[in-house]
């Protein structure tokens, strides 16, 4: 067995960002390694993943996770494999998925990992597609937002992790009518010529109740919602009657300074009994197993197809981080370790 590391590095906040966060907020930190108490194993990271909802723990406020702590590592999700092992149940060599990312080196309880397979799909999807990111995307669209065949669905940040996810699965399952909107023309390229949306547009290119009103003329069913502010607006108005939407994240708001207004059409909710429902993906944790068996099918057939987007090395961990919040990731956004 190959002596363990003695350092290893990790991203801490060190100030709370003011709006837009700036790498001056982030230090990156050399910690030792010892070697894993009773009941805990040591992972060494290869993937670790960076998302939207860290923006909001990096503020001192009250919320449905706690915020992080200045001058201490952050954490999220994380897939890696076992270089330590003082639990019963986890051997060295074994691949598991975990919250404690940012960091090179885990040092946590083996009860709050997850072993995962290799063979069955790569190990990045696994926090994406087949991890918290599909789950989201697979609980939104068929529990919260009651999707049936039939529907016609919009998505905003359609090209983002889970946007992507929920489009396809919609297609899968039967929609009428699938749209898309993104933050640029190569995006809009990729809903529709890769991952078969029927229409998508780039919402800098105008106003967005004016291109999904285009895009969707017979109205839409279904609004899957990552963005909020003028998209939530825009969906209100193209709702049918009886439309559901899943209030999933509100990226356009997340770095805001001052209190952002609401839609000014919400008094259309009544006379089209429209259901408005926010959600977590915490509280779907029960369609897990039917979730991994329906997806790593649809993975293994190839309908289902999923996009990342990589940086190498932890040094880039927070220049990733700034990339998502620009919407520069296709798909899942990363950060890859290597071995």
């Amino acid at each position: 067995m190959s002596a363990l590391p003695t350092v290893s590095r990790e991203w801490h906040l060190v100030r709370r960002p003011s709006g837009w966060p700036v790498p001056e907020d982030f230090a990156l930190v050399e910690t030792p390694v010892a070697a894993p108490g009773e009941g805990r194993i040591l992972v060494r990271n290869l993937h670790f993943s960076v998302d939207p909802y860290m923006r909001g723990r990096m503020n001192d406020v009250k919320s449905y996770v706690p915020p992080y702590q200045l001058d201490q590592p952050m954490d999220g999700g994380a897939v890696g494999e076992v270089i330590a092992s003082n639990a019963e149940g986890f051997a060295v060599g074994d691949h598991v998925v975990h919250g404690l990312g940012w960091r090179e080196i885990a040092d946590l309880p083996a009860k709050h990992a997850t072993k995962v397979d290799a063979s069955l799909a790569p190990l990045s999807a696994y926090l994406g597609v087949l991890g918290m990111t599909g789950l989201t995307a697979y609980a939104g669209l068929f529990d919260v937002a009651s999707f049936k065949e039939g529907d016609t669905v919009f998505v905003s940040g359609a090209a983002g992790a889970v946007g992507n996810q929920v489009g396809q699965m919609a297609r899968l399952k039967g929609a009428a009518r699938v749209i898309g909107s993104a933050g640029s023309d190569e995006k809009v390229k990729y809903l529709v010529e890769e991952l078969g949306f029927d229409a998508a547009f780039n919402y800098k290119n105008g106003p967005v109740s004016q291109q999904l009103r285009e895009a969707a003329p017979d109205g839409i069913d279904v609004y899957f919602d990552n963005v909020g502010g003028d998209h939530l607006e825009a969906a209100i108005t193209s709702f049918n009657v009886n439309g559901r939407a899943t209030i999933c994240g509100m990226i356009a708001q997340y770095n805001a300074t001052e209190p952002t207004p609401g839609p000014r059409n919400m008094a259309l909710i009544i006379g089209k009994r429209l259901r408005l429902q926010g959600m977590l993906v915490n509280d779907h944790a029960a369609l897990q197993p039917q979730f991994v068996e329906e997806v790593a099918g649809w993975i293994a057939s190839g309908e289902l197809k999923y996009g990342e987007t990589a940086l190498e090395g932890i040094e880039n961990g927070v220049e990733a981080f700034l990339g998502l919040l620009r919407g520069e990731n296709t798909g899942k956004m990363l950060v890859s370790l290597g071995k």
